[in-house]
């Protein structure tokens, strides 16, 4: 079926630290241009585009004039692209110049192809939750960042557990000492989480993962909750207490013993267009190495 979003400006975002990053950046670039686009650069990628003087911004700016975003890098340029963008409502393209991504599925060496057939409408399209994280000290909300990937409450001292209290929407789930808690939308539920013991899920479903770290108690297992739930966490006494709040591997100052962490569904999403060949299972099986014999 073919779609019509607007496709007038397009911001242009890649990871500087990439190998082929000034090659993919510059032929995008001009291809772009000849397909009639405004093209505006995020301003840490403008050296990049050499003999060229491209319009460029801030990724603020970049949000309020355009209509979609190509993120050209890996999976952790995507999740950065996609919290700062969320609030302005515009589709992301991901270009994959790492190793194989869940989110950035568009080859190097299909680009233009790819790009071409979404700017023509055959494209699919999925909206993904992201999840904001609160820190309230004394009734008051003192730190707050958001999530694409997954928000990681864990200890920093490596000599002693930490012991949370986990409540559910207000009611009491369950108390647990361990080395930390994940708490994971779909799209992080491929990352740190799996690594935890989490379950892995479709992108699309409306749910939450909440996966302990290393928990002394092994009865303590990954659960799954609705994604409308809100996920309050507190801690018990302990003499050596050291914790810190990482959203998608952004670490904030030290969490004290006294704050509470607050959980919840953002109430934008962020919207990913995809060539009609994408396929999530594929990904699945090449990025886990799943069946390695015969394909049914």
């Amino acid at each position: 079926m073919v779609k019509s979003l607007k496709f007038g400006a397009v911001a242009l975002i890649g990871k500087t630290d990439a190998g082929r990053i000034a090659e993919t950046l510059t032929e995008l670039h001009a291809h772009l241009l000849k397909r009639g686009l405004r093209v505006i650069v995020e301003r840490d990628c403008v050296s990049f585009l050499r003999g060229t003087n491209p319009e460029s911004g801030t990724l603020r700016e970049l949000g309020g004039q355009c209509d979609f975003a190509i993120v050209v890098g890996g999976d952790g340029t995507l999740l950065s692209a996609a919290r700062g963008l969320a609030e302005f409502d515009i589709p992301l393209i991901g270009v994959n110049l790492g190793r194989l991504g869940f989110l950035v599925d568009i080859s190097p060496t299909e680009i233009t192809t790819r790009i071409d057939e979404i700017l023509e409408g055959r494209y699919t399209e999925e909206q993904r939750f992201i999840l904001g994280a609160s820190i309230i000290r004394e009734g008051k909300v003192i730190y707050r960042q958001t999530a694409v990937n997954d928000v990681v409450i864990h200890r920093s001292n490596a000599a002693s557990m930490i012991e949370l209290v986990t409540h559910i929407d207000g009611v009491f789930l369950n108390s647990q000492r361990s080395d930390g808690l994940i708490v994971s939308t779909p799209t992080g539920s491929t990352a740190y989480a799996l690594s935890a013991g989490g379950p892995i899920l479709s992108p699309t479903l409306k749910a939450i993962v909440l996966a302990p770290i290393n928990p002394h108690m092994l009865t303590n297992r990954p659960i799954v909750v609705g994604n409308e739930s809100v996920v309050g966490v507190s801690f018990s006494f302990s003499k050596q207490f050291s914790t810190r709040l990482v959203c998608d591997n952004v670490s904030t100052a030290d969490v004290k013993i006294t704050d509470r962490i607050e959980i919840r569904k953002e109430s934008k999403p962020f919207l990913l267009l995809h060539p009609l060949s994408y396929d999530f299972f594929e990904i699945l099986r090449a990025k886990l190495n799943w069946s390695s014999g015969h394909r049914i």
